[in-house]
């Protein structure tokens, strides 16, 4: 089994900055690709930005605000959230694609509870 926790949402007023962070647990024996999708009321949840090996993708929305980071050693994605926008409200999901540790080992997508963020004066 393996779970992801995410850290970090809340109120923030147009303009300020937010930092979203997730630590993936349990039966892990690597971690492929790591990111961040958001869902905004109405609305289909969307791509923010990944990161695997090969580098980093980000919604054209967000590029040059947002900024991804990870850490391999513990499991962990971030998400740097500068210039924040009233748009940018919404309830964000950490997620990963992991192969589990043990026999038979199973790459499968995973994904986080979700943290609100919102933006507001």
């Amino acid at each position: 089994q393996v779970q992801l926790v995410e850290s970090g949402g809340g109120l923030v007023q147009p303009g300020g900055s937010l930092r979203l962070s997730c630590a993936a647990s349990g039966s892990i024996f690597s971690v492929n690709a790591m990111g961040w999708y958001r869902q905004a009321p109405g609305r289909q949840r969307e791509l923010v930005a990944t990161i695997t090996s090969g580098g980093m993708n980000y919604a054209e929305a967000v590029k040059g605000r947002f900024t991804i980071s990870r850490d391999n050693a513990k499991n962990t994605v971030s998400l740097q959230m500068n210039s924040l926008k009233p748009e940018d409200t919404a309830v964000y999901y950490c997620y990963a694609v992991v192969r589990t540790a043990g026999w038979p080992t199973r790459t499968s997508d995973y994904w986080g509870q979700g943290t609100q963020v919102t933006v507001s004066s």
